[in-house]
């Protein structure tokens, strides 16, 4: 059985998915590939949690958290393109993984993934709620109350659950069912509706940092770093730094580790290498070119969000256009309002459509059952996944209180990155001689920084999402060994040989 929990996916079957006929349709140039990635990193993480990171973890030093993210995202993103540009077939570091470091770790990195895509889409489904209320709210319309929020929610203070005197949570449900129809119809279909909707987003993004940088007052960067630069813990315990009320680490590190959601969705645009029609060039292009352009942006942002609003007035639930308001521009919070919506949109729109295709991947392999992998005949889509990701969003994004999980995206991203950077370094060594159309600079130094500073952002997290994360793990590890390894694609291959020898060598007599 050691064997076959280790065994590896070849570099000659992966290229041999690209011919197959289940292969998705290639029609994404590096525009559309990097518009995707935009599409998927600006959003939630710029528009909601700079408030909650700043108020209570960073203050002014919150620009700093967004350069160590940043920074740890460049290494992991240089890693992924090496990969995309070697295989270029759907599946991210799920697929990367199967090929380097075997059966079982691709399992539990795609299980890692289906967990950050779908709670992150789920997280994401519900903050586009909260903003397309406040943006209705401006016109004095609103949602009625039964069907505005999640029926009961959770205190980290407390440690409690809490009724909110609601249902569910309406346009959370409306928008994910929106997305799945647009999602099945086609790729090409909804790398068009992203590119519409990347174009306003950024153009907000602008917006604010060129209008509110006239309005940014330096004596609001002060104390720069009131909860100082560190924030590191060791499952519970604090290492260095400050702790807050809730025994949780906090400090410019610590804020590095909650931003990092912001910095998600660089890598979906690796999932789309099969649909890409120069992956070689244009899936690094895509990755890299996002990564650098939501970096800048971000870092400006955050800096001119502390400039404008003291750090202990900024407001949580919508940061960015209550600042516009407290300054006195109204018409201003309207455009934001409107650019969070549109941004946290696409958001889902990449979540979701990067969710379905960890699930076909998978199911190729036999790691899931077919269903997965059923591509329809007219859209060349993997609709039945796609229609069962958006009811599994539509579902928590109406009735969890999703901070429970929310976090649990940001230790399990961490970990897909720290073995897409280890992955590259054993496939260095295992296979010099594949041929990389892009390759990571300065040897195994750009891996082996990408692992320690995941790491570092890793024990910058709450205890709490270690277990969360070892609990999912563990669900994951039973469905693979009651099912996953008895459907291995690879295993049931490798046998064949050996039974047809066995029986050449031992044939049957027909009577006469």
């Amino acid at each position: 059985m050691a064997n076959q929990l280790f065994q590896r996916k070849s570099h000659e079957a992966l290229v041999e998915e690209l011919h197959s006929d289940s292969r998705l349709r290639r029609c994404l140039g590096p525009i559309q590939l990097s518009s995707l990635g935009v599409g998927a990193i600006i959003g939630t993480g710029i528009f909601v949690l700079t408030g909650i990171a700043a108020h209570d973890s960073t203050g002014p030093a919150l620009v700093l958290s967004f350069v160590v993210s940043g920074i740890t995202c460049v290494f992991a993103a240089l890693c992924y393109a090496e990969f995309a540009s070697m295989v270029p077939v759907a599946g991210s570091a799920y697929t990367y993984a199967y090929a380097t470091l075997g059966e079982l770790f691709a399992w539990i990195i795609g299980w890692d993934l289906i967990l950050e895509y779908a709670v992150a889409s789920s997280t994401v489904a519900h903050g586009w709620s909260h903003y397309f209320q406040d943006f209705l709210g401006i016109f004095h319309a609103n949602v009625p109350h039964v069907l505005t929020n999640a029926p009961f929610d959770y205190s980290p203070t407390t440690g409690l659950l809490s009724l909110t005197g609601t249902w569910f949570d309406f346009p959370a449900v409306a928008i994910a069912l929106i997305i799945t129809v647009i999602l099945v119809k086609g790729i090409q279909e909804s790398a068009s509706v992203n590119a519409a909707i990347v174009s306003l987003k950024v153009s907000i993004v602008i917006f604010v940092i060129v209008v509110g940088a006239k309005y940014v007052n330096p004596a609001n960067w002060k104390p720069f770093a009131p909860y100082g630069l560190a924030g590191i813990s060791f499952f519970g315990h604090t290492l260095l730094g400050q702790t807050g009320k809730g025994g949780e680490p906090i400090g410019m590190l610590a804020g590095a580790a909650l931003v990092f959601f912001a910095y998600i969705g660089f890598d979906s645009v690796s999932t789309h290498a099969e649909e890409a029609r120069n992956p070689a060039r244009d899936v690094p292009i895509g990755i890299i070119t996002s990564l650098i352009l939501c970096t800048i942006l971000y870092i400006a942002m955050s800096a001119v969000l502390t400039g404008m609003v003291h750090y202990d007035k900024i407001n949580i639930d919508a940061p960015v256009s209550d600042a516009f308001r407290q300054i006195g521009l109204p018409w201003a919070e309207i455009l934001v309002s409107l650019g969070a919506v549109a941004g946290i949109t696409s958001v889902l729109l990449v979540m979701m459509l990067s969710q379905s295709r960890i699930f076909l991947a998978m199911a190729r392999d036999g790691l899931l059952p077919n269903f997965f992998g059923a591509v329809h005949e007219r859209f060349r889509t993997p609709w039945k996944s796609t229609i069962l990701t958006g009811l599994c969003v539509a579902g928590m994004g109406a009735v969890l209180p999703l901070r429970i999980l929310a976090d649990l995206v940001n230790i399990g991203t961490l970990l897909a990155f720290v073995i897409v950077c280890a992955a590259v370094l054993i496939m260095r060594r295992t296979h010099p001689e594949v041929h990389r159309p892009f390759r990571a600079p300065l040897g195994a130094i750009v891996p082996i920084l990408g692992i320690l500073c995941c790491l570092l952002l890793m024990f910058s997290l709450r205890v709490e999402n270690w277990w969360r994360l070892f609990i999912w793990l563990g669900i994951g590890l039973v469905i693979y060994f009651s099912y996953g390894i008895r459907h291995s694609r690879i295993t049931i291959e490798s046998r064949q040989p050996s039974q047809a020898h066995a029986s050449n060598a031992a044939p049957t007599l027909s009577p006469k």
